[in-house]
């Protein structure tokens, strides 16, 4: 009998979703056959699909499920032809969840892995950063919140002390549990705004070096996050972990994933005091679904991250290890379009076989 059992809920999502998370399952399945914890999953139905046949794309007990659960793992959501009202997306769960469940620190890893062609002249582990993305503020509060009519349209772009300062600490606490940016071993956070222009940018950088202060053993630099895109293409090498507001580090997250394989390799977790999901960074991809053509590593290493946060780094560094393992040796191999020869199954078979290898 396992020692521990954690309570997992799973919302499958949209297009190639089911697959992916499919894919993330089985390994999961295989990794905990060896260990002496054990995962209770629950299905939560949430996404685009749940919005057409029910008019929410989540239920009220499906969110009851998810704080309930010690840990949510999320498929992609959304489909691009269904659509709220006001003509924003209704199948996609961010508001939902995030701002519903407090989860305030989106944390993205960007790691160029064993195995992976750049787009850029590098060589793995020369990547390897965290962008810290404030989830609860920022210019998506402003989710569902727009004003105006049919000559013009606003939406407000909010920062909080408070939101500022627990970002920013987050963000402060991972660098002294990483090993410092690949260039020169260098705790690092870097603060990304707009604080030449936007007054709410500007407070921002400010409370960010305010809180740096806290942390003497971590060096604490501001970017402006135009000059900030430049860098993650011209140094990526640079940084360790990067903290901004919610529209830059969507943006940037994606820049990111371009230079390490594509976002198909970039895993997610939105994390709160009390609650926490993972989740690929990427969207459904639709074209895709149905075909076994989607890479589920995202998803995957999804996972992973999700066995860090219930307690269990072991695991979650087996899994890791296991990607890197058939990466590097070939039995996965990428296109330069992010996806994967053999696909989705073959990808999970390769995972799986290179446990503990």
């Amino acid at each position: 009998m396992p020692e521990r059992t954690y309570t997992v809920a799973v919302i499958a999502g949209d297009g190639i979703g089911p697959e992916l998370v499919e894919s993330a399952l089985t390994v999961l399945d295989a990794v905990t056959s060896t260990t002496p914890f054990a995962l209770r999953t629950v299905a939560v139905d949430g996404g685009a699909g749940t919005y057409q046949r029910e008019g929410a794309a989540l239920s009220d007990a499906g969110l009851a499920a998810v704080r309930s659960a010690d840990a949510t793992l999320k498929g992609p959501v959304g489909l691009p032809h269904v659509r709220m009202p006001d003509g924003t997306e209704a199948g996609l769960l961010g508001g939902i969840l995030r701002n519903g469940l407090d989860l305030y620190a989106n944390v993205r890893p960007v790691t160029l892995l064993p195995g992976v062609e750049s787009r850029l002249r590098v060589e793995p582990g020369a990547i390897d950063y965290v962008i810290v993305r404030e989830n609860t503020e920022g210019l998506y509060a402003s989710r569902g919140k727009g004003v105006g009519n049919e000559r013009a349209m606003a939406d407000t772009l909010l920062v909080t002390r408070a939101g500022c300062e627990r970002i920013v600490r987050h963000a402060f606490d991972l660098a002294l549990r990483r090993s410092g940016a690949p260039a020169d071993g260098v705790r690092r956070v870097t603060c990304v705004d707009k604080a030449n222009v936007l007054r709410s940018m500007y407070f921002f950088r400010s409370v960010f070096l305010e809180v740096a202060e806290e942390y003497p053993g971590v060096e604490a630099e501001c970017r402006y996050v135009d000059a900030m895109a430049q860098a993650l293409v011209m140094e990526p090498e640079h940084f360790d972990v990067v903290v901004t507001e919610s529209m830059f580090g969507d943006i940037l997250s994606d820049l990111g994933g371009g230079t390490v394989g594509g976002v198909a390799l970039c895993p997610g977790g939105n994390i709160g005091d009390a609650r926490a999901y993972f989740e690929p960074i990427h969207g459904s991809a639709p074209t895709l679904a149905g075909q076994d053509r989607a890479n589920p590593l995202s998803q995957i290493l999804a996972a992973a991250m999700m066995l860090d946060h219930l307690g269990e780094p072991a695991a979650g560094d087996l899994i890791r290890g296991s990607v890197r393992t058939a990466l590097a040796s070939g039995a996965i191999r990428l296109r330069r379009d992010g996806t994967a020869e053999g696909g989705t199954r073959a990808v999970t078979d390769a995972v799986v076989g290179a446990l503990g290898s």
